[in-house]
């Protein structure tokens, strides 16, 4: 039997395999402790990838914002843009920490004094309506009077708790120094390497594109590429969007509780903005906790809370949150939750944030796989709709075939002419004319939809016509190029007489 190098190679490769998969199996304990201390040397790189991700994306905008219309031929300024925009952006993290630990920690500490004032008055009315719902039955009442609280003691049980963990970390004091050292090595080695990534982005990605294209066939490093831009942009979409929503959202739960002068505004505002970074459930997690704090004060102001809360939300859901995140991941309602499930289950609140655009990318990817495969099987459709779609290749291979032909090709046909004589006015090239009579943007690309056939007396449905633009807006977003829609279609409608 006659084996080409070629499966020589594979057989080479899958012997080599399994061999290492074999070892691994044999020595998972050795293998799991090599991956460990890899992981310890690579962990302030990837940490560093990942300040640089996140940092990059209002580092940009603001480099764009202020620096954008400043000629190259100023060489200072151009070379100073990205420090400074780098330096503002973390003056506005370092800002958001303070105001965070100066504006919400001594309210916070202030609420657990009132809260524990307010749990003291709230027990003896909690005994009271228990006595007056169950009519002073003896053994119910024999159970809620042993419940007490006393401030005095949760203060000292709080001490002793501190007590006892600052003795074991007195216990373990060099354990703790080396493990606070070593973190802050790691964090200086992570953020100077972001510093470095941003810094140097362009060159970085020109050294890594030349990488990729030295050693993988052309095809795959561009499939490789545009998957990554694909991710950053989805990613970056995410985060900006996510953010501006949450801080959207905070404002306005702290100036409406304001001007209702309920308790806790600020925190609550600055709570539920935090939580609505996680998506779909964090804001219920502000509720809740706001809820109760306005509840140990004052039963009637929680439930307004919770109305405020239900009006807030619909208006941030409806209005807000899809100009302001909008379909930035591109992904459906039902994938969102099945994200959110998955990495919570996963990776916690970190897990919620990354896997909905990480989804959202394989979602993308998949989607196009799969419309791929249907165009190579030339499957126009796969339900009963009547909607098909024709590409220019294909519009033009029916066009240079006789008419029988090209009709089987393409079945669609311009019975009034109207379409016609409307394109030809948009972007018609002037083939017939010599080049003499040409449409107004007649080197356009063109993307024409015909609507339902017309039925007696009337035109198609105007329904069709939105679903017309809906695909035009959706085709134009997938290719990245802006649009121009020009839409002659309608009717009279009868007389146009002023005395009708």
């Amino acid at each position: 039997m006659d084996i080409s190098k070629k499966s020589v190679k594979k057989i080479r490769e899958l012997i080599v395999f399994t061999a290492f998969l074999v070892v691994a199996l044999w020595k998972f304990d050795v293998v799991l402790d090599v991956l460990k201390a890899i992981w310890g040397i690579v962990f302030p790189f990837v940490l560093g990838g990942a300040i640089a991700f996140v940092t990059n994306v209002p580092m940009s905008f603001l480099e764009k914002k202020i620096f954008g219309r400043v000629k190259k031929e100023n060489k200072i300024v151009v070379k100073l843009a990205r420090p400074i925009s780098l330096f503002l952006t973390i003056v506005f993290a370092v800002g958001v920490i303070v105001l965070v630990m100066f504006g919400v920690i001594p309210q916070l500490t202030r609420t657990m004094g009132t809260l524990m004032m307010s749990i003291t008055d709230f027990i003896p009315q909690m005994q009271s309506w228990i006595r007056e719902f169950s009519h002073n039955n003896q053994e119910i009442m024999k159970l809620v009077d042993q419940v007490q609280f006393n401030p005095d003691q949760a203060i000292k049980w709080g001490i002793s708790l501190l007590g006892n963990g600052a003795g074991n970390m007195m216990n373990t004091t060099m354990s703790a120094v080396g493990s606070i050292v070593s973190g802050l090595a790691a964090f200086f080695v992570a953020f100077s390497f972001a510093c470095y990534v941003l810094f140097q982005k362009e060159t970085l990605q020109v050294q890594i594109r030349k990488v990729f294209f030295a050693f993988l066939p052309k095809e795959k490093a561009d499939v490789f590429f545009k998957v990554c831009s694909l991710t950053y942009r989805t990613f970056a979409n995410f985060l900006t969007g996510q953010c501006l929503e949450a801080i959207i959202l905070g404002c306005m739960f702290c100036v409406t509780l304001s001007i209702l002068r309920m308790p806790y505004a600020l925190l609550i505002g600055i709570l539920i903005a935090f939580t609505a970074l996680i998506p779909i459930f964090g804001a219920f997690i502000g509720c809740a906790v706001g809820s109760f704090l306005i509840f140990m004060l004052s039963p009637k102001q929680a439930i307004l809370f919770i109305i405020v809360f239900l009006v807030l939300q619909q208006i941030e859901g409806n209005l807000i949150y899809p100009h302001v995140v909008g379909e930035s991941v591109g992904l459906p309602s039902i994938w969102v939750l099945a994200a959110v499930t998955i990495g919570g289950n996963l990776m916690g609140i970190v897990g919620m944030l990354v896997f909905i655009p990480l989804l959202s990318v394989f979602y993308t990817i998949f989607r196009e796989f799969v419309y791929l495969h249907l165009k190579k099987k030339h499957i126009k459709q796969v339900t009963k709709t009547e909607i098909e779609e024709y590409t220019k290749e294909e519009i033009d291979k029916a066009l240079a075939l006789e008419e029988t032909e090209g009709r089987r090709l393409v079945p669609s046909r311009d019975f009034s002419g109207h379409g016609t004589a409307v394109l030809g006015i948009a972007a018609g090239n002037g083939r017939a004319s010599g080049g003499v009579n040409c449409g107004v943007a007649y080197e356009s690309e063109l993307l024409v939809v015909k609507m339902g056939n017309a039925r007696e007396n009337s035109f198609p449905r105007t329904t069709e016509l939105m679903e017309g633009i809906d695909y035009l807006v959706r085709q134009a977003v997938q290719m990245g190029k802006p649009i121009a829609i020009n839409i002659s279609f309608g009717n009279n409608y009868g007389s146009h007489e002023p005395y009708n």
